[in-house]
């Protein structure tokens, strides 16, 4: 049976709200005062986002064997307390190590915190019953840099830097309630009906094929959701809009995401994961061929910014749900935790990368990469969803 309550789909889905906005969201805000204050240079100030994405890497394997061991509530608390600390941590420093050694702090911090392990946590506790709740977090998740945001900014102009990061650290411990009301509770699979056969998870019979395909996807995925994050902006500059253009257009891709989910969502989760998968990664190719017109014609721009937006926003989605058939639920957080690390690091490492793309090739090149990387995507889904059909 399953142990997923209407009032811990609420908890887990506040708690992601705060959680990336007061620690992945963090750097948007806070980075340029930083480096300013603390005398490091933009990309040295920014580095250390990455190192905090490169820890996420080294103990993602780690942090999803514990949730399968102990449960969500133990994992997630110490999570809520690493991000207070790597908050307190920002604020105190007073140069390169102290900064630097916080946000490895807030790496493992975000690993036990964010979605990843509240998808564990829930598929530990209802097994293959926890694909609408893993849906349904996410909507409150994906408003976190709209909510986060202004009220970081605010609280900067207010107290400074340090004060705003002083307030993020109390708002990760105001978490620990949420994170410790997740049951300990683990997910049964009812007994078969005499004479017939357990049912298995839904996919490829060859063991290696849905784990290579599903990190394949993640990978490509990860890939584009972490360079558009740091270079839609500077992309459609690039191409010729306005920066003011550029900047409504981007916050578009809001919409989409949370519109795309909130779809999936009403629709009752109707579509198989592996064809959820294959829509997902469908959307993002044709978003970013007509990106390539974004500085001639707004209308491109816009349906690019949108495109993304809903292919990204799903895909989050798929990332939670689609282990759930492809995989036994009893070994979710191993399992997962383990086929994410490629991602992890990608996604680390993608801002740096196309940002030599762009100077070196322009951004027609790097929207172009981005559209192979999409036709990748969807290739590993299209495999995915043909094998479960068989």
């Amino acid at each position: 049976m399953s142990h997923i309550t209407r009032r811990l789909v609420w908890f887990l889905g506040v708690s992601q709200l705060l959680c990336w906005g007061i620690s992945y969201y963090l750097i948007a805000i806070f980075g340029n005062p930083m480096a300013a204050d603390l005398g490091l240079s933009l990309p040295v100030a920014f580095g250390g986002f990455t190192a905090a994405l490169l820890v996420m890497g080294v103990v993602s394997g780690s942090v999803g064997r514990a949730i399968d061991r102990w449960g969500g509530r133990p994992v997630m608390v110490i999570g809520s307390l690493l991000t207070a600390a790597g908050c307190l941590g920002l604020a105190t420093s007073t140069g390169l190590v102290s900064y630097y050694a916080s946000w490895l702090v807030l790496g493992l911090a975000m690993r036990a915190s964010l979605y990843e392990a509240a998808f564990a946590a829930l598929a530990r506790l209802g097994g293959p019953l926890a694909r609408v709740p893993i849906s349904q977090i996410t909507l409150l998740g994906g408003l976190a840099s709209t909510v986060l945001w202004p009220v970081g900014q605010a609280m900067a102009d207010a107290w400074g830097w340090r004060g705003a990061l002083v307030a993020y650290a109390v708002i990760a411990l105001l978490t620990i309630p949420l994170h410790a009301a997740i049951p300990s509770d683990r997910y049964v699979r009812p007994a078969p009906p005499a004479g017939t056969e357990p049912a298995g998870p839904v996919g490829p019979r060859r063991s290696w094929v849905a784990p290579l395909f599903y990190m394949v996807m993640t990978t490509a995925v990860g890939v584009l959701t972490s360079a558009m994050s740091a270079h839609m902006i500077g992309i459609l500059v690039g191409l010729g809009a306005a920066p003011a253009a550029a900047v409504w257009i981007s916050t578009v891709r809001g919409v989409g995401q949370s519109s795309a989910r909130l779809c999936e969502v009403l629709s009752g989760s109707r579509l198989h994961p592996t064809a959820l998968a294959l829509l997902a990664c469908g959307l993002l190719l044709p978003g970013f061929l007509i990106g390539l017109w974004s500085g001639e014609v707004l209308a491109a721009g816009v349906a690019f910014s949108l495109l993304f937006g809903a292919g990204a926003g799903l895909a989050t989605i798929v990332r939670g749900t689609l282990p759930l058939v492809l995989f036994d639920p009893q070994s979710y957080g191993r399992t997962v935790g383990r086929l994410l690390v490629p991602s992890f690091y990608a996604a680390a490492l993608a801002p740096m990368g196309y940002a030599v793309i762009i100077e070196r090739a322009g951004e027609t090149a790097a929207l172009l990469l981005s559209a192979v990387l999409a036709l990748v995507a969807v290739g590993a889904a299209g495999v995915l969803w043909a094998a479960a059909r068989r």
